[in-house]
């Protein structure tokens, strides 16, 4: 009995086939500089962040966040990141702002009228900005 013959033009391609690894492409020149990670990080690292609860707690409370008032709140931020805290409560115009000085993020923030009664925990820092 003669040997099965298959119609190559059947066969899925690769079946059959021993396929050989592609080649490694030539290494790219290295780029001079930081890495792009590097940059946008460090371009991260002076904007403030609020968490989702801090946003409520802003609305909720009726509490003006202008131009001014970040760049304040950001250099309040600052100077507890060149001291080495890491989490502070910053007051600034009558608000309180608990922040994570590592990540930049706005925790929280209590205006005049509901501090009275408010423990802050695991606070470091303050700053009178």
């Amino acid at each position: 009995m003669p040997e099965h013959v298959h119609n190559p033009a059947l066969i899925p391609p690769g079946v059959g086939r021993v396929q050989h690894p592609a080649k490694p492409a030539a290494p790219a020149h290295a780029p001079k500089g930081p890495a792009f990670a590097d940059v946008l990080k460090s371009a991260q690292a002076h904007k403030l962040h609020f968490s989702k609860h801090a946003l409520q707690r802003v609305e909720r409370r009726g509490i003006r966040l202008e131009g001014e008032t970040l760049q304040r709140l950001n250099a309040g931020v600052e100077r507890a990141a060149s001291k080495g805290s890491r989490d502070s409560v910053v007051f600034l115009d009558g608000t309180a702002f608990v922040v994570s000085v590592n990540n930049r993020t706005v925790v929280t923030a209590v205006d005049t009228e509901h501090m009275r009664e408010q423990v802050f925990t695991n606070i470091d820092s303050a700053v009178i900005a």
